[in-house]
């Protein structure tokens, strides 16, 4: 049995993960190979709207896949910044931007709830398969809204449900996808993000996660494999961008 793991802080580790989820940057510029764990769901970087002098903030850095791509982007007047709770992921990343001479490029450790991270700070906010991890999304999208700048936005990769999954079939799901457990419906998701006070949602991107056959077949009969196959009831990988509103105000004052 392998197990499958997401989110950029990992959940396992080890040549024998089988991840059906992750998504490949090799041809990115700024890709570096050793910051890859093959954690994603997706690569928010690819549609942040970065731009050279921008000020970024990666959650869920791990060992700093995503904060490179986008170092390549703002470039040396820009400024990156990854935030992870995990102090071996903080290591890793630390290391490979050691390597490479970045300057500009920072990794502090902290939790997404309580970002360590000044207000009105990052024009861009990513994330990659982290946030569905997290029991308390409207405390992370409300810190979001806060360390954005006025007019700035996040793109941001993550795992959501689209039906109700069947206790049986949840079970296999979640042992060869971890970030299923946290996962909640795609409305719900959107609806918290519009709440916390984000406008111009959009879902850049949509991809439907596909459980392998030989996966299935360990714990699905037959008939139940055709059921959950050709059902309405899916997990997806979702790419949403939202902006934070130009003149936002304080974040529950009532008037974003």
């Amino acid at each position: 049995m392998r197990p499958a793991c997401c989110g950029a802080t990992g959940c396992c580790g080890g040549d024998e993960v089988y991840n059906i989820m992750s998504d490949d940057y090799t041809q990115l510029e700024g890709y570096n190979a050793d910051a890859d764990l093959g954690l994603g769901c997706g690569i928010p970087t690819a549609f942040a709207q970065m731009k050279e002098g921008d000020t970024v903030i990666d959650l869920g850095s791990g060992a700093g896949n995503d904060a490179f791509v986008a170092r390549k982007i703002v470039g040396p007047t820009g400024k990156v910044i990854g935030i992870d709770f995990s102090e071996a992921m903080l290591e890793k990343a630390r290391t490979n931007a050691d390597k490479v001479g970045f300057n500009n490029v920072e990794f502090r450790l902290g939790d997404i709830e309580q970002m360590p991270v000044a207000a009105n700070r990052a024009d861009v906010v990513l994330s990659n398969c982290v946030l569905n991890l997290v029991p308390n999304k409207p405390a992370v999208f409300a810190e979001i809204l806060r360390v954005l700048k006025p007019g700035g936005h996040f793109s941001i990769s993550d795992i959501v449900l689209q039906g109700e999954l069947p206790g049986k079939w949840k079970e296999v799901a979640e042992l060869y996808a971890g970030c299923v457990s946290g996962a909640i419906q795609k409305e719900e998701y959107l609806r918290i993000i519009k709440q916390t006070g984000f406008a111009n949602i959009t879902v850049q991107k949509e991809k439907t996660i596909v459980i392998p056959d030989e996966l299935l077949q360990e714990y699905l009969t037959a008939d139940e494999m055709e059921t959950y196959k050709n059902g309405s009831v899916k997990i997806l990988s979702i790419t949403v961008y939202a902006e934070k509103p130009a003149a936002c105000c304080t974040p529950g004052a009532g008037c974003c």
